[in-house]
């Protein structure tokens, strides 16, 4: 077993996730690279290693019990521990021409939610023994400024014409499962923050972003190396208000 420090990050073959398992790297953390497709896991090990960074390709779909548990399973036998999770994988789908809430579908809603709701559950539980074997662990759920219910919900908000229902419902419910997870391990050394990278350029959003990966990916290894004063339970991220900054964002 390894006494380095061990990060997994989910969804770390691209966009925001393979900068922060690079990110991370640099910081001399061994980076469990989570993907499920395999070839584009394998792609991302070997490009984050010819940077520098210590990093691992581990199969893993948060959507699939199995692949779940396997995962854990790997990193208990390897590694008997892990200092941060950085839940990060995430898909975006709508329906109908303008995304009304009228015109979601069920189908569609299960689909998003089963990645970006449900998985971040199984894969935090199945990991949480190991997190608590850390000295002071972090798990970082990436999450989004749309599923704050207060800033969308306000005229002046450059989201405020936002109406698709499936992705910003699943991010509003993962603000609440972070709040919850905090709450639970508000006695223990381990902190549970929501990360806000602001609107990033990539696939999720066919590369439309204003901010870049790594510039997203910066939120994420904050809350992910935080200090044992620093916070927990917040949606922290980057603030949309022309100041370019970062700050708590309102639920």
């Amino acid at each position: 077993m390894t006494t380095n420090m061990i990060a997994l990050v989910t969804g770390a073959n691209k966009g925001i996730g393979f900068a922060t398992a690079a990110q991370l790297g640099a910081r001399g953390m061994t980076v469990l690279v989570g993907a499920r497709d395999a070839a584009r896991g394998r792609a991302a090990e070997a490009a984050l290693r010819d940077g520098g960074a210590d990093a691992r390709f581990v199969p893993l779909d948060v959507t699939d019990a199995g692949s779940v548990a396997t995962a854990a399973k790997l990193v208990e036998e390897e590694y008997g521990h892990l200092d941060v999770l950085v839940n990060n994988a995430g898909i975006v789908l709508g329906d109908g021409e303008r995304a009304l809430p009228s015109e979601t579908t069920v189908a569609t809603l299960r689909r998003v939610f089963e990645t970006n709701v449900f998985g971040v559950v199984a894969v935090t539980n199945a990991l949480l023994p190991l997190l608590r074997r850390a000295p002071a662990a972090r798990i970082v759920n990436v999450s989004s400024e749309v599923g704050s219910i207060a800033t969308i919900s306000d005229p002046d908000s450059f989201i405020w014409s936002l109406t698709s229902v499936p992705y910003p419902s699943s991010k509003a419910a993962l603000n609440m499962v972070t709040a919850m997870y905090a709450k639970e391990l508000r006695d223990t050394p381990i902190k549970v923050n929501a990360a806000n990278p602001g609107y990033c350029a990539t696939d999720l959003n066919g590369r439309s972003g204003f901010r870049s990966p790594a510039q997203g990916a910066e939120v994420s290894v904050h809350l992910a190396t935080l200090p044992p004063d620093g916070p927990t339970g917040t949606l922290w991220g980057h603030l949309a208000d022309g100041g370019g900054g970062y700050g708590v964002l309102p639920w």
